[in-house]
């Protein structure tokens, strides 16, 4: 597709209007008035809306393709709660900080009072603060608090334990807070191996970070002796709640033995974050931490008025202008509310559901790892279609061409050639049956026609692109 000034036609009107014979109320200065029009395209309106209705054709998202995304949860956003969020455009979020103010937003604040309650139940924690903005802001805000705590009680501890399988944030956001990190193995049955983190455990270690069920799709039977240990040994658990979508309503951290966790909204409650946002990483905590939550905290006073706490000596301060990613909570509790306990409970299952059927109807024809029982996602290896010359990045790119988003690949980095497929809950059975389709159409090419294969996508306007170049050296030509 032409870029918008290649199709420009000198002397071609977008919009024909009679100049204004009123004086302009706003004089700028002579020094900051064009001396020339600016050099934009030439188009008629026709031309322009075609121009970028085409263009808008292109984008990939959940509403337009199957979105198999492993590890982030892209499921559908229903529209319901996008209305819903609509509701709590007007407030302007600093109205509340005014004196007076609160009372012009008690909708809003009882909102986030009660989403942070529902989240506390569905968790098992105690309190919870709705600031982080993001899973990995979550994560940063957990460590700080379980600093916090450690310091409180007169203790310096120097390392973070996280498996080898964990999300790359979960390494980073201890680092930031100062701490080493210490990488446990995955052992074969597929989790951290129990025997590794007993050695790597000591009374320097501050916390665990653990991400249940695991980056592979699979539960940890082992969670609660781990809770237990780092327990013994003076060591806070971290929850992260990627995949707290494959055990709502199942298993609650909290009774696990887990002290701190963040909940992604924009993953498990139903609002995917194509395009790098939005996302909101709520973080909840057991009652010992509570006092190092960050400020201000939605309170409900005697009265049933909600109020803004800002006095908290032990807080580690603000994590977010305002309270948090406001519009994205407002959905996140819209689809709480419509859905219910049982509804979440059921989303679960079919997450789990889904996922596994399609683990069984495609594991004859792609190595499977741990071959077992998974969770909400399956992580596949395309090892065997490597004696061929193929790899998963073309199997991706060949599923464009299938009209599909293409799912995780190379990641865990702790399976080779790794293809993470995560269905969601929302998918159907027809859906994921097509998907299959292509997948073992992409297995079957791999062996008797690699090289159509290798040239995917071939119905894209760019196909295969040198990928690291386009990171690093990112240009658009005009000539």
């Amino acid at each position: 597709m032409k870029l918008i000034y290649e199709k420009s036609v000198s002397g071609c009107p977008g919009v024909s209007l009679p100049s204004s014979d009123v004086p302009s109320a706003i004089q700028l200065p002579q020094a900051l008035l064009r001396a020339e029009p600016a050099k934009l395209p030439e188009l008629s309106e026709l031309d322009v809306v075609r121009h970028f209705t085409n263009l808008s054709r292109l984008n990939v998202g959940v509403d337009t393709v199957f979105y198999p995304l492993g590890s982030c949860t892209m499921k559908y956003n229903s529209k319901a709660i996008e209305d819903a969020a609509r509701l709590f455009l007007s407030p302007h979020p600093m109205t509340a900080m005014l004196p007076g103010g609160e009372a012009f937003n008690q909708g809003s604040l009882a909102l986030l009072h009660h989403m942070s309650q529902a989240l506390a139940e569905i968790t098992g924690m105690d309190e919870v603060t709705c600031q982080p903005l993001a899973g990995a802001h979550g994560e940063v805000t957990g460590i700080m608090l379980i600093a916090a705590w450690h310091k409180s009680r007169g203790k310096q501890k120097k390392y973070i334990i996280v498996p080898d399988s964990s999300h790359g944030t979960n390494p980073a956001s201890a680092a930031m807070a100062g701490y080493e990190i210490i990488t446990v193995p995955t052992a074969p049955y597929g989790d951290m191996d129990l025997d590794a983190f007993k050695v790597a455990l000591s009374d320097q270690v501050a916390a665990v970070m653990m991400t249940c069920p695991n980056t592979l799709g699979l539960f940890n039977p082992h969670i609660k002796e781990i809770c237990d240990l780092a327990h013994a040994a003076d060591a806070l658990v971290y929850y992260d709640g990627a995949n707290l979508n494959a055990i709502l309503g199942k298993v609650r951290p909290g009774d696990l033995g887990f002290d701190v966790v963040h909940v992604n909204l924009h993953k498990t409650f139903g609002t995917p974050h194509g395009g790098g946002g939005p996302g909101s990483g709520p973080v909840g905590v057991k009652k010992p931490l509570v006092p190092f939550l960050p400020l201000p905290r939605v309170i409900r006073k005697e009265d049933g008025a909600y109020s803004l706490m800002t006095d908290a000596p032990e807080s580690i301060g603000r994590m977010a202008a305002f309270y948090g990613n406001f519009g994205v909570i407002a959905k996140a509790y819209a689809y709480t509310l419509m859905l219910g306990r049982e509804g979440l409970i059921e989303a679960s299952e079919m997450a789990v559901l889904n996922a596994n059927y399609m683990m069984s109807r495609l594991k004859d024809l792609y190595d499977l790892p741990y071959d077992q029982i998974c969770m909400h996602e399956c992580t596949f290896s395309a090892s065997r279609q490597t004696e061929h010359g193929i790899h998963a990045i073309d199997i991706a790119k060949f599923l464009i061409d299938k009209g599909f988003h293409p799912p995780t690949v190379y990641f865990p980095l702790i399976v080779k050639e790794a293809i993470m497929i995560e269905p969601t809950e929302t998918e159907s059975k027809a859906t994921l049956d097509v998907f299959i389709d292509a997948m073992r159409e992409a297995a079957r090419l791999a062996k008797d026609d690699p090289e159509a294969l290798k040239k995917a996508p071939v119905t894209t306007p760019v196909s295969r692109l040198d990928e690291t170049k386009a990171a690093r050296e990112q240009k658009v030509c005009l000539d």
